[in-house]
Order: C-alpha cells, then sequence, then structure tokens
C-alpha cells in the first residue's frame, strides 16, 4: 500500500529522463547528440515532431549533461511559449544573454563545460514572425559564444532563415511497443497492475504521445487505485466511446431525420468534443466495406469542412448535425444538396 501513496510531483517528471541515452525511441537523434557530448562540438539545433515524444526532455538532458548542476543556471536560458517572446524580448533579453562572453572550455566534476551558453526556445513555432527574423542576426553575430535549441511540433511554421542554420532532429511519434515497455516500468515502479487490453488501450488513445499515457495513467491510478481496466483508461482520457460513435453512424443509416437528431443531441449533452466525434467517424467510415468509394469522398470532403468550421469558432451541434445530415444523403445516394420548389 505505501508504493501507491503518491508523491507530491508528477510521474511525467518523476519519470523524465535525466541523460539522453534514456531518451526512448529517438535513435538516430540519440546518437548523434551522444557525440555532441563526448566532443563539445555543438551546431545550432531544431527539435521538431508530435508532442510527447522527448524533444523538451532531450534539449535539457543535453544542457545539464554539459554543463551540470552548479553552471546550468549561468549557462542556459529557457524560454517557453508561456514568456514573452515578442520582437522586444528578441532584441533585448534574449540579445544580452547571448552577447556575454564566458571563459573557455574545461571540464569540471566530469561535465564538458564547452566554452559556450546555450538558449532554449521551446514551442518556437508559437514565435511571431518578426521575432524569428529578429533572431537571425543574433544566431550569427554571437555563434561563437551562444548556441540555440529550437524546439517546435511544425516546422513549416520556422522561417527558412532559420531552420537553415540549424541542425534539424526529427522525433518520431513512439511505438506501442516502446510506449508499453516505459509504461510497464513506471507500473512496476509504481505498484500497479495493468492487463494487456489496458496496455493496448493506452497506447491506442495515446498515439505516440508518451506524456499523455503517463498523465492518464496517473489520474487513473489515484481514481481506481492498483488495478487499472481499459474501460477506466478511456473514462479517464475523455476518448469518446466506440458505442457513441457506432450509435452515431446507425442513426445516420436508418435514414431518418429525427433519429440523428437524437443521436446528435446525444453526444452533446455527454459533452464529448464534436472534433473528436468527427476524426472517430473518420476512421468508421474509410474502413468501412459496405460503403463506395464516391460516398466516401462525399462525406469526408464533409468532415473536412466541419472541422474547418469548428476551428474557425462554429457551434459544434450544427456542425454534426450538419454532418450526420450529408452522411444521411451520400449513404442513400440523394443529392450533395437539398433542392426546394
Amino acid at each position: 500500500m505505501a508504493h501507491l501513496i503518491p508523491s507530491s510531483q508528477p510521474w511525467v517528471e518523476k519519470y523524465r529522463p535525466k541523460q539522453v541515452k534514456d531518451v526512448a525511441h529517438q535513435e538516430e537523434v540519440v546518437r548523434v547528440l551522444a557525440n555532441t557530448l563526448e566532443t563539445a562540438n555543438c551546431p545550432h539545433m531544431l527539435f521538431y515532431g508530435p508532442p510527447g515524444t522527448g524533444k523538451t526532455t532531450t534539449a535539457l538532458a543535453i544542457a545539464h549533461q554539459l554543463f551540470g548542476p552548479e553552471l546550468y543556471k549561468s549557462r542556459v536560458l529557457e524560454l517557453n511559449a508561456s514568456d514573452d517572446r515578442g520582437i522586444n524580448v528578441v532584441r533585448t533579453k534574449i540579445k544580452d544573454f547571448a552577447a556575454v562572453a564566458v571563459g573557455s572550455g574545461n571540464r569540471q566534476g566530469g561535465y564538458v563545460c564547452p566554452p559556450y551558453k546555450i538558449i532554449i526556445l521551446d514551442e518556437a513555432d508559437s514565435m511571431t514572425e518578426d521575432a524569428q527574423n529578429a533572431l537571425r542576426r543574433t544566431m550569427e553575430t554571437y555563434s561563437k559564444v551562444t548556441r540555440f535549441f529550437f524546439i517546435c511540433n511544425y516546422i513549416s511554421r520556422i522561417i527558412e532563415p532559420l531552420a537553415s542554420r540549424c541542425a534539424k532532429f526529427r522525433f518520431k511519434p513512439l511505438t506501442e511497443d516502446v510506449m508499453s515497455s516505459r509504461i510497464m516500468h513506471i507500473c512496476n515502479e509504481e505498484g500497479l497492475s495493468l492487463d494487456h487490453e489496458a496496455l493496448t488501450t493506452l497506447s491506442s488513445i495515446c498515439e505516440g504521445d508518451l506524456r499523455r499515457a503517463i498523465t492518464y495513467l496517473q489520474s487513473a491510478a489515484r481514481l481506481y487505485g492498483f488495478s487499472i481496466s481499459s474501460k477506466e483508461l478511456i473514462s479517464v482520457s475523455g476518448v469518446i466511446p466506440q458505442g457513441a460513435v457506432q450509435a452515431l453512424f446507425a442513426a445516420c443509416k436508418t435514414g431518418e431525420f429525427d433519429t440523428a437528431n437524437k443521436e446528435v443531441s446525444n453526444v452533446i449533452s455527454e459533452g464529448y468534443p464534436v472534433s473528436q466525434m468527427l476524426s472517430r467517424l473518420f476512421e468508421l467510415i474509410v474502413s468501412s466495406d459496405d460503403i463506395s468509394d464516391v460516398q466516401k469522398a462525399r462525406i469526408c470532403k464533409r468532415l473536412a469542412e466541419a472541422d474547418k468550421c469548428l476551428v474557425d469558432g462554429a457551434d459544434e451541434y450544427l456542425q454534426l448535425m450538419d454532418v450526420a445530415s450529408h452522411l444521411m444523403r451520400a449513404l442513400f445516394d440523394m443529392p450533395q444538396e437539398m433542392q426546394f420548389d
């Protein structure tokens, strides 16, 4: 029972790898960066890929392994999306930090301590284009004493002049095997019991995002105790149950508007996110064998339009109702648009 009394620290932080070699599934990245740690020869770096795959962990691990706990605070500047990183901050705070020279590289307490500082810009894709442009000159001017680590989800949102100055590292979504082994390690450490079905469910709902998987696991452990089932993980994660998706699809197949309207109202009243319902419907329709390719194309086109409308702030009930009516018309080969005399 002592195992289950949780510490105040979130498991995401408790089990965050402290060294680059412990980062899961990113073999190419780890191999290159291990060489960096030995030689202390470090270019500007750009880490990109889906959330929860180890980008920030890797950047922090490199910085800690290069400088050690004593020099870390004076040699590393970490700025997140929650910090102000507009053009004024780039011209003042970042530039001032980058400009300060440091002593020549010498090993201290087993750490390499190279003769440069590191600036870590997390969520760099949320920086404005003007702020990114202002960084170009700073990177060039102070490259002898400062290295930049950019971390982002979407490399397309980083301007080309910045991206071309960096060594790029793509972080892949974690495979089910890697996620399962890491989750089982945490379960063993925390004294939890997780069956194979629950492990598969956790891997599938998190889609390669290990951070999300660990967060769901901790939430389920706090709610349900030692033994955690697949159903309990689905409940904690807020994922729409497959039954709700099937019910909406079945209602649309009846061709009766009132039946479909009732199911749509159920989805909204249950508080399920409609954007997630659209993606689940998409999976169901694409994998369905009794729908023709033309019908699938019609339905998917409408799903895409509804998703765009939701991003722009449209009403969830109206969009899901519109998708349901288009789904019915496509399934029964009715005209694309309703015609009124």
